[in-house]
């Protein structure tokens, strides 16, 4: 199994070397943060220039390294764009993709949006114009872009998983930020996922920590739903039957705690958890270990019934079992606390702009 390190970062472990290797931290932590601070400024004074796409840019990123619940969102906004009539693309760096494929959150994004092509590519720039002039897109939404400064976008939206909001409170390595926190003054957007998993008090307190560096920002509340447990053949289930029910888990994610809580609050009884790196493309190795780890669990008290993973880790398991246990997933879809209409107005304004600019740019042709 993959070490954990959040134990670390946060505090939690307490022994004299645990103490020792947070203070090293720290001290990298300095140099991170000043490297970061130069390269934000480097884009706020205009000393580094911006590309335009040509195309309205939707961002969605987050502060953090790890999983804060980007996916949904994503296809939540291509959902909505697309029932506004508009040819949508993705674009992402395509962290992790092996040469000429796609990496796994591109492929749960195919099977989740098959009428939404995907351009993964190092330069995102050259993404977007492989979208735009290839493939005839009319808005682009940019996948993990919070930090991404050289694409010019039109909407900045900020990911914020309730479960772990702000990365320990330090940047890399101390902590999990990837930039200073004031970097939120830059959003247009923040959304608060997970909102489900934690107290009210801490939600609220999120919102306080937010409105000190972004007071005017707008601040959504959403939820992780899970509706149906499927297989990778199609077949489906719906989520009542985990009530009760022995299930072993397995995730190659950024947040496997968040989606541990997700299985417990189905109703399911989590017998064991096999937490492999981030990303991990469970190759031979992995596999092996997996099989090896559901056999041994079918020899203990309580055998799990059921072996579920994430859409991300389903996507590049492609199998309906494992070791004899039936395996199936659970799709994941955003859900807004309050009401959606906030961020419908916001895209039907941004694309109402656009239409209009692209009539007059024709108009005046």
């Amino acid at each position: 199994m993959s070490w954990d390190y959040r134990p670390l970062l946060s505090g939690q472990l307490r022994d004299p070397f645990s103490y020792m290797a947070r203070g090293a931290l720290w001290c990298a932590s300095g140099f991170y943060n000043l490297g970061a601070r130069h390269r934000r400024h480097q884009y706020d004074s205009g000393a580094k220039e911006t590309c335009e796409a040509g195309v309205p840019v939707i961002s969605v990123g987050n502060l953090t390294t790890g999983g804060t619940g980007k996916t949904p969102v994503v296809a939540d906004l291509c959902r909505r764009l697309r029932a506004m009539d508009f040819r949508v693309s993705i674009i992402s760096r395509g962290y992790g993709a092996s040469d000429g494929g796609m990496n796994d959150e591109a492929m749960e994004l195919q099977e989740r949006l098959p009428d939404v092509p995907h351009v993964q590519h190092p330069d995102r720039v050259e993404a977007a114009r492989i979208a735009v002039e290839e493939l005839a897109a009319e808005v682009l939404v940019m996948d993990d872009g919070f930090q991404h400064r050289r694409l010019r976008r039109d909407l900045d939206i900020v990911v914020v998983d309730a479960t772990c909001p702000f990365g320990y409170g330090h940047v890399l390595p101390r902590g999990t930020l990837r930039e200073p926190l004031d970097s939120v003054a830059r959003a247009d957007w923040v959304l608060i996922t997970r909102v489900d998993q934690v107290d009210p008090e801490e939600v609220l307190a999120i919102r306080s920590t937010i409105a000190q560096y972004a007071p005017d920002c707008p601040v959504l509340e959403t939820e992780h739903r899970p509706s149906t447990i499927q297989s990778s053949d199609g077949d489906w289930e719906a989520i009542e039957v985990l009530n009760d029910l022995p299930v072993a888990l397995v995730s190659a994610i950024g947040n496997p705690d968040a989606f541990e809580q997700t299985v417990r609050d189905c109703g399911a009884i989590v017998v064991d958890h096999l937490r492999l790196p981030d990303h991990d493309a469970y190759e031979r190795a992995a596999r092996e270990k997996l099989r090896a780890w559901v056999t041994k669990l079918k020899g203990g008290k309580q055998p799990p019934q059921r072996l579920l993973c994430t859409h991300k880790d389903a996507v590049k398991l492609a199998t309906d079992s494992v070791a004899g246990v039936p395996l199936g997933y659970m799709p994941i879809e955003l859900a807004y606390r309050t009401s959606d209409e906030p961020i419908q107005l916001r895209l039907e304004l941004l694309m109402g702009g656009s239409v209009e600019d692209q009539s007059s740019r024709e108009d005046s042709a």
